[in-house]
């Protein structure tokens, strides 16, 4: 297979420009979340060592390395002691984690979290201003095009290992078409996955989300949260939340606290934590605690201060009732504090 199967039309890619933060119109949005698919369904990436040593190669292996170590934009881009890795699991590599492989192949999409249709270069912006607490990369920034590379090269191999074409290499993409992402007209597969992923319907491959869970037999309970934190995860997220540090470098990431992910980021809320925390935790032993834990140790996680929502106008009730009508502790009294007013 040559470049020419992957052709994408430049002259429409990037109409949208990157939101300030002022203006930012959270739609009530949540991650989404799916009923748990079969392993044999789930996309393989290449193995690392595959990847060339061409100047395209050289942006995925930079977006591999932005990826698992985003401190390297600490204080340009990233404002807290959070890395892409510890929401997107195995080098955002693993199924049920939020794949970036899965994410990739679903833009451009529309997002009620800004109500627009979004590339997915806007959607990883979108990580740097919540869940990074920071400052989104511009478009075409080197940061952007590497971290766009290597979730495309991701997602092509194992597509392409899928249907039997281990043989071929990954099509080299403009940095342009590789900000759009793969679910776009002018992003053609070859003809053997045409038919399976049409454009418009490349975001539902399997896999691609955190699983969700049943609604909890009790309300999320923080007392109960507390007890599974303490016995379960506080040895690598320390008692205060705060995660773990080795010779001043961030091992384990905080949870709460002024350098965790902010009151707007995705994994603020409750069923989402849990759903995440089910699937993933503890780091390698995966599905160690009940569903009802699950649910119990998020409400406990997301019941202690955070940095500030970014779309925050120095109304606390009137951006709780815009953005937070949801499974979360943001604007509520909790301990006798009411959570959001005293954010970082």
């Amino acid at each position: 297979m040559n470049k020419t199967l992957i052709t994408l039309a430049a002259a429409t890619l990037f109409s949208h420009t990157v939101l300030a933060a002022t203006e930012l119109p959270d739609k009530q949005a949540e991650l989404p979340a799916h009923p748990k698919t079969e392993k044999s369904d789930h996309l393989v990436p290449r193995d690392l060592s595959t990847i060339p040593n061409t100047p395209f190669g050289e942006k995925v292996k930079q977006g591999y390395s932005l990826f698992v170590n985003s401190q390297t934009m600490r204080g340009k881009y990233v404002a807290n002691e959070q890395n892409c890795v510890n929401c997107h699991m195995q080098a955002g590599m693993k199924a049920d984690s939020a794949p970036l492989w899965g994410a990739y192949m679903a833009y451009p999409a529309y997002r009620k979290k800004n109500d627009k249709v979004n590339t997915y270069a806007e959607r990883i912006q979108g990580c740097f201003t919540y869940s990074m607490n920071g400052t989104p990369p511009p478009k075409d920034s080197p940061e952007l095009v590497a971290l766009s590379a290597y979730s495309y090269w991701l997602a092509m191999g194992g597509l392409l290992d899928k249907y039997d074409m281990q043989d071929s290499p990954i099509p080299e993409l403009s940095d342009t078409a590789l900000q759009l992402g793969g679910n776009d007209e002018s992003f053609i597969l070859p003809a053997e996955m045409m038919q399976d992923l049409p454009a418009g319907k490349r975001g539902k491959l399997a896999g691609r989300s955190f699983p969700k869970l049943d609604k909890p037999e009790q309300a999320p309970s923080i007392e109960r949260g507390e007890i599974v934190y303490n016995s379960t995860c506080a040895s690598c997220h320390d008692e205060n939340g705060e995660g773990i540090k080795s010779n001043g470098v961030q091992s384990f990431p905080p949870l709460w606290g002024k350098d965790s992910f902010n009151w707007g980021a995705g994994m603020h809320r409750v069923n989402t934590a849990a759903f995440f925390i089910y699937e993933n935790m503890p780091l390698g032993k995966s599905i160690q605690i009940t569903k009802q834990e699950a649910w119990d140790v998020a409400a406990f996680m997301n019941s202690h201060e955070r940095p500030q929502d970014p779309r925050f106008k120095g109304n606390l009730k009137a951006n709780q009732e815009k953005y937070h009508n949801h499974q979360g502790y943001y604007g509520k009294t909790v301990n006798g504090k009411v959570l959001g007013e005293h954010s970082f």
